[in-house]
């Protein structure tokens, strides 16, 4: 198995207080306006975090959280560090809390926060800059998975590996993950375990995801590798993974889905 690095308690360092930063103003004459009070620490050169609030004119700006966070690096603070990279919600790059939520702040609409936007980075995380978190840890655990087709039948030698419609339909829910990760710092059984061994909700999906494929012929070995009091188990099906995720998927029946596996064959 992949080595797990350690995973950090929090994303704020210790002891630390999170001060009012500074405020910009809108631009003269603007009408829409709105606030967007976001999340600053730079540890190479900060004492302690701050949230630095910026007023946005709306009628010169998309309609994304992610749209804002462009416009305000562009115009206003080119030092603004976060991640994005497609806008369309398919990479999991810009996943951050916004107004109180772990989303996807590409496919996150400005209108659907009511006040001032919130931004901070996920929580539970170590900070490496701003809106940027270390998932140094959860790739390593997504790694430990083994997330590849593994089949000793040799491919057919003019076709692919082929599904029928009902085993297509198997993975439905679970190939749509884009492992932004939203649902593991979410969850506190991971904030308190993944350190220790849980692989967290994210990870667990992509594990099922593998389990269910037909074409796949690794099953045991994976839930060999699974069937531990930490990396599986130490699940108490809180639910916040569900109810977080920004592609709508289920990552609590994924695991559940595993978990019978694991009673089915003793």
């Amino acid at each position: 198995m992949v080595a797990l690095m350690p995973l950090a308690k929090f994303f704020l360092p210790a002891n630390s207080k999170i001060g009012e930063g500074k405020r910009y103003s809108a631009p003269a004459g603007a009408t829409n306006v709105k606030t967007f009070n976001i999340y600053r620490w730079d540890p190479d050169t900060d004492e302690n975090p701050r949230i630095d609030a910026f007023e946005v004119d709306l009628d010169s700006c998309g309609p994304m959280v992610l749209d804002a966070l462009i416009k305000i690096k562009d115009e206003v603070d080119s030092t603004l560090t976060f991640r994005r990279s497609c806008r369309e919600g398919v990479c999991g790059s810009c996943s951050m809390n916004v107004d109180g939520t772990n989303t996807l702040s590409c496919i996150k609409a400005i209108e659907e926060v009511k006040g001032d936007v919130d931004i901070y980075p996920l929580p539970h995380m170590s900070v490496v800059k701003d809106l940027v978190v270390d998932l140094s840890t959860a790739f390593a655990q997504y790694a430990a998975i083994e997330p590849w087709l593994q089949a000793d039948t040799p491919a057919p030698p003019d076709s692919e590996r082929l599904q029928s419609p009902e085993e297509r339909k198997q993975l439905d829910g679970l190939w749509e993950c884009v492992l932004c990760f939203c649902c593991s710092a979410s969850c506190p059984s991971y904030w308190w375990n993944g350190e220790r061994g849980y692989l967290g909700p994210a990870t667990l999906l992509q594990a099922q995801r593998w389990v269910a494929d037909s074409r796949d012929e690794a099953t045991g070995h994976r839930l060999d590798e699974l069937e531990d009091e930490m990396r599986l188990f130490r699940c108490h099906t809180i639910m916040n993974c569900t109810v977080t995720c920004p592609k709508n998927l289920n990552p609590g029946k994924a695991i559940g889905e595993i978990k019978q596996l694991m009673i089915k064959r003793g």
